[in-house]
């Protein structure tokens, strides 16, 4: 595990039909209130409509963050801040998004960096995104403390789960994004290898780079010697990458490198933290760590805004896992 146990929970998607436009499905909400007229928990059911904004604030501001589960969004369309968005928060009027895999449960004491402002309607939130302008989205509870954002401009909706940081789903977010967080660094510095497992090619290259391709991904490797400064690495080798899950193991994933004219390479990929990645060769039964250079920070303003991401369904490879842990 990367940040020790965590819960989940499980997203639904149906949404109700019956609704009209600006209202906000809400269940029947128990708010414990202490001296400082602060709510502990909010608690969703079923067939209760509510119209009035402080409730949508309330449910907004029902947990700390919002994990944007983008392969359940529905439609054609996008609203971009959600779209390049891990998670969203809702503090007190201020929006804040973790855009980065990279410092998620720090950066913003773990909210993330400030990327607008916004306001409460009934069943409707307006958000002042600081670079995408203004948007009015619908707001729907759904059961097992989730959200629907409904953007009715294009028609376009986003499935938010909830959770409070001392239970955020640390691995579910690195495992679910995997491509994202190898894209995160310039280069991967390898830092350890094993003194068990058979001499191999790969015991030579000290330097990998992933990069967006048009399947999976496009990679180049390095030879030279580490401390080599990332602007002066000379890229050896390169070819596409692909990351596969494994059926009924969450937590592993494999890579396959595709040297172009010079076969491939396959490893059991694991996450040790926010800029530490474990190969483990599984033909030479060798370990390696490589630590993350040249960190790229997606900001909400200035030339880099944040990938946007999309639906991604990996592959699956129907192997055990083969690392002694």
């Amino acid at each position: 595990m990367i940040f020790g146990t965590v819960l989940g929970f499980n997203i639904t998607n149906q949404k109700t039909t019956n609704m009209k436009i600006g209202k906000l499905l809400f269940g029947t909400i128990l708010i414990g209130l202490l001296a400082s007229s602060c709510y502990t928990e909010v608690v969703f059911e079923d067939d209760f409509i509510e119209e009035s904004p402080i409730n949508t604030a309330l449910i907004l501001e029902s947990y700390d963050l919002w994990y944007i589960d983008i392969n359940a969004t529905r439609g054609n369309g996008e609203v971009p801040f959600l779209q390049r968005a891990f998670t969203v928060s809702f503090e007190r009027g201020v929006l804040y998004a973790n855009n980065n895999m990279v410092g998620i449960g720090k950066t913003g004491n773990g909210l993330g960096i400030d990327v607008g402002t916004y306001g409460t309607l009934t069943g409707t939130v307006e958000i002042d995104h600081d670079v995408d302008g203004l948007w009015l989205l619908d707001v729907y509870a759904i059961a097992d403390g989730s959200l629907e954002l409904y953007d009715a401009r294009s028609n376009t909706s986003y499935i938010l789960r909830g959770y409070q940081r001392n239970n955020f789903d640390y691995d579910l977010v690195f495992y679910d994004n995997i491509d994202y967080f190898l894209q995160e660094y310039e280069a991967w510095e390898k830092t350890y290898t094993s003194e068990v497992g058979a001499i191999n090619e790969f015991d030579n290259e000290n330097y990998l780079q992933f990069l967006d391709g048009s399947s999976g991904g496009f990679f180049r490797s390095s030879v030279d010697g580490v401390g080599t400064p990332i602007v002066n690495l000379v890229w050896d080798y390169e070819g596409d990458y692909q990351v596969f899950d494994v059926p009924n193991d969450a937590s592993l994933k494999t890579l396959t490198l595709d040297y172009d004219f010079l076969g491939n390479d396959y490893f059991e990929l694991y996450v040790i933290n926010d800029s530490t990645i474990e190969l483990y060769h599984v033909d030479s039964g060798t370990i390696y760590e490589f630590q993350g250079r040249g960190y790229i920070q997606y900001l909400k303003s200035g030339s880099k805004t944040g990938k946007k991401r999309s639906k991604v369904k990996n592959p699956t490879m129907n192997v055990t896992r083969q690392r002694k842990m």
